[in-house]
């Protein structure tokens, strides 16, 4: 249990392998994803490590197979995923693989080339064949000008004296491609064009686009010369078109036989470039991992050092201590898989180095341990917040969030991803907001289940009472001939009527109230007092939590001077506070209650020194002598904490300082002192102590303490106020559109009942439970972080990252 609520214990161990063997060990280890590898090239760049050319061509073998993945995702072929996990090959099967990888891709190049040419002509064909078609029509519209301009005599033989050009240009360019041959030719060119009704593919991008026949009757080469130069700078394609009426239908039946034959040619071309693509896509996956895999290897071993007879590779890794055995015999395996007859060594090595913080974690404890590590990393070896973040935040976010019809429904939601987990995670949904919601199912599914309590004990389900045990109060006596609703409009409850109130209900809070006027008032004061009790416990154990770093870090002075301070000043003033709101709950009955006194002018007089207040009598006898008492004493612990702890620490300082001097003159030399436990190295002096520095920090220290038990008491009450909204919300909507449903008992009510249900969900889902859920989430969140966790939660270390395949195939780890 110990490892669950302290970071794992780490060290730093040296490996020596072999050359021959340590392919092979660096493989072993990235299967088992324990040790987190340092770099001890740091001076050396990227060109100057030793295996930077096995590098560059797992990148080009790397960079192969996205072209061939590109080629498949745009012929719209799935990808065979079955979850397999190659082993990584040897070095000598790089030269085989890159041999698959070049032939592919060259036969791809050589697939796209070709048809790209193929498709360039059959578009060439295809344009000619809308020109010769449109060609007629256009020769006739021009006869038929001529023949009302010159007469009829003339009619047959005008359009052979003008000169002409055919063409496609974009749909898209036609206005502006008129007017420019208008101005520049001074309306001295004949233009008639028509639209080609079927899209055309372009051969490079493979879109689809709209093109447009035209044909221009012009008269001199000087024109000539012109419009062909506007065509050319509107990306028009020009075609030869025959005068003849006989030798365009010639070419035309010429230009179909040839776009047939090459269809055909297009279709076996396709054919075969869907063969290839989906036989690359059975084994596309293995072939990404096998050559990422191989890459973090080499990529891995160039953080290794070489000893000067180029036969041993040495490398520094950090890795748990619990699995090194684990370790030790993924070296023997990779050994062994190697052939190598000398076997790899792991040494421990002593440093005073600050480890990584590695805290294992399952698919349950992941999110919250998450939730914790957004923060801050853990410093090494600190009490890790998470075991406690596992109960109390869903618990915080149910106090906030508390109504029973609500968590059922997030219960639910948070079941079906528990449920189907696996199947949701084979389908790998690349949606960002699925993945967070999906990776926190847990913590969803416990705010469920804790907001269903909270939601009994509230009497809440979706803003209605549940009266399942029967009320407290005496209906006959409220709803009789005679009762209190009789004679009057509304019900306000008071316990202290004779025969109406006959004992508290037996869980949660009393049905009737949700029909008394003065409901809001009471939920106000009992919500907010336990606001303040939660928040009081909440922060007495993070303070209490701290008390374990001190003695596991052996720091005494912190427990004295530190540790017990702060708990006896919280405790004197806001644990009092809590001592006061039970006292008050448990003597002043529903006779008395009138008479009682006001905690919050009690506890404001009790910083004032003020007694004499005739408007708040004392709530028990001796409240003087006992509150001054508990003043003087968190006011004596501020010098505590602020002065006394810097004084003793230059104490100790002076005293370790003397030890050395002491012992430097009568051996002549400086031994290591082992007196105080603070000491962590083997000379005192190299810890320089700053007098200053030490008060500043100190003072910063108690001050923020001193005023962030007031403040942050302060913020638990986000408790209280978003518990009442979320209650209200839920009462707005259910009598502003459910209310209207159930106001008719007709047919047509039902109908409209339906319709209006319909949106009373949605809206209860949108804002009561996504919306309001997300507020209460942040709302948790800011309490642990800030209110809890800096009590003992220092968040100062740097995360473990072992070599693993497993994160680098995920993307998680940038290679």
């Amino acid at each position: 249990m110990g490892d669950l609520f302290r970071s794992e214990e780490m060290t730093l161990a040296q490996l020596f392998m072999q050359s021959e063997a340590a392919y092979c060990c660096v493989s072993e280890l990235g299967e088992l994803g324990m040790v987190q590898f340092r770099d001890l090239n740091p001076d050396a760049n990227v060109f100057q490590r030793k295996f930077v050319n096995e590098v560059r061509r797992c990148e080009e073998m790397d960079r192969k197979l996205r072209f061939v993945e590109k080629e498949i995702r745009k012929a719209s072929i799935p990808i065979v995923d079955t979850g397999e996990n190659p082993e990584v090959p040897f070095p000598r099967d790089m030269i085989d693989l890159e041999a698959t990888f070049e032939k592919l891709e060259n036969e791809l190049k050589e697939i796209n080339t070709n048809q790209e040419a193929l498709k360039k002509n059959f578009l060439e064909l295809t344009e000619l064949k809308h020109i010769l078609r449109r060609t007629q029509q256009f020769f006739n519209e021009v006869r038929s000008l001529f023949a009302d301009q010159f007469g009829s005599n003339v009619a047959g033989s005008c359009p052979v004296h003008h000169r002409f050009v055919a063409g496609v240009i974009g749909r898209e360019r036609i206005p502006m491609f008129e007017r420019m041959l208008w101005r520049v030719c001074r309306g001295n060119v004949f233009l008639r064009q028509a639209d080609i009704e079927d899209p055309l593919e372009d051969p490079g991008t493979g879109d689809r686009v709209y093109k447009s026949v035209f044909i221009i009757f012009f008269q001199g080469d000087q024109l000539k010369n012109r419009v062909k130069k506007i065509c050319e700078g509107f990306r028009a394609s020009l075609y030869p078109c025959p005068e003849t009426p006989q030798e365009r239908k010639d070419m035309a039946s010429g230009v179909n036989t040839r776009i047939d034959d090459l269809q055909m040619v297009l279709n076996q071309t396709e054919d075969h470039r869907q063969r290839v693509l989906q036989a690359a896509a059975k084994t596309l996956r293995v072939w990404f991992v096998k050559v990422r895999k191989m890459k973090a290897i080499y990529h891995t071993l160039n953080l290794c050092n070489i000893d000067v007879t180029q036969k041993c590779l040495i490398a520094e890794v950090w890795c748990p201590v619990c699995d090194l055995d684990s370790i030790q015999f993924a070296l023997r395996r990779g050994t062994e898989r190697s052939g190598s007859t000398v076997p790899s060594i792991l040494n421990r090595m002593q440093t005073k180095q600050t480890p990584p913080t590695y805290n294992k974690t399952n698919k349950f404890t992941s999110g919250f341990q998450n939730i914790v590590d957004a923060y801050g990393i853990g410093t090494y070896r600190e009490m890790n917040p998470a075991p406690y973040t596992i109960i109390t935040f869903p618990f915080l976010f149910a106090v906030m969030f508390g109504d029973l019809g609500h968590g059922v429904v997030l219960t639910c939601a948070a079941l079906y991803l528990v449920l189907r987990e696996r199947q949701l995670f084979a389908k790998k949904i690349d949606n960002e907001m699925f993945s967070m919601v999906f990776a926190g199912r847990y913590i969803i599914l416990l705010m469920g289940i804790f907001s269903i309590y909270t939601g009994i004990i509230y009497n809440d389900c979706f803003s209605k009472s549940l009266n399942i045990f029967g009320s407290g109060w005496s209906v006959k006596a409220m709803f009789g001939e005679n009762g209190t609703l009789q004679g009057n409009a509304v019900l306000q409850l008071d316990p202290n009527i004779k025969g109406v109130f006959s004992g508290p209900y037996p869980v949660g809070i009393d049905p009737i109230w949700n029909i008394a006027t003065n409901k809001l008032t009471f939920l106000n004061s009992f919500k907010m007092k336990m606001s303040v009790i939660l928040g009081v416990i909440h922060m007495m154990f993070g303070v209490t939590v701290g008390l374990f770093n001190h003695i596991y870090f052996k720091k005494p002075i912190n427990i004295f001077l530190g540790f017990i301070p702060e708990i006896v000043f919280m405790g004197s003033l806001f644990g009092y506070l809590v001592v006061l709101i039970f006292y008050k709950w448990t003597t002043y009955t529903a006779a008395i209650s009138r008479d009682a006194p006001s905690l919050l002018i009690a506890f404001i007089n009790m910083f004032l020194f003020n007694y004499n207040d005739p408007t708040n009598q004392p709530l028990y006898t001796g409240q003087m002598a006992v509150q001054c008492l508990l003043v003087v004493v968190a006011i004596a612990c501020v010098p505590c904490m602020l002065i006394v702890k810097t004084v003793v620490l230059r104490h100790q300082y002076l005293l370790r300082k003397r030890l050395v001097c002491s012992s430097e003159s009568d051996s002549g030399h400086s031994t290591p002192c082992t007196t105080c436990p603070v000491l962590t190295c083997h000379n005192p002096l190299s810890v320089q102590f700053n007098l200053g520095d030490v008060a500043i920090n100190q003072a910063i220290h108690t001050i923020e303490y001193c005023l962030g038990c007031i403040s942050n008491t302060a913020s638990y009450l986000r408790l209280w106020a978003l518990s009442l909204a979320h209650a209200q919300l839920s009462e707005v909507l259910w009598s502003m559109v459910m209310h209207l449903g159930l106001s008719s008992r007709s047919l047509a009510g039902f109908i409209g009942l339906s319709i209006i249900f319909f949106f009373f969900a949605t809206l209860t889902v949108c804002i009561l439970i996504i919306m309001e859920g997300l507020s209460a989430f942040l709302h948790a969140l800011r309490l642990h972080w800030v209110e809890f966790q800096n009590k003992f939660y220092a968040g100062q270390g740097f995360k473990f990252i072992p070599f693993s395949f497993d994160s680098i195939l995920d993307g998680k780890l940038d290679e």
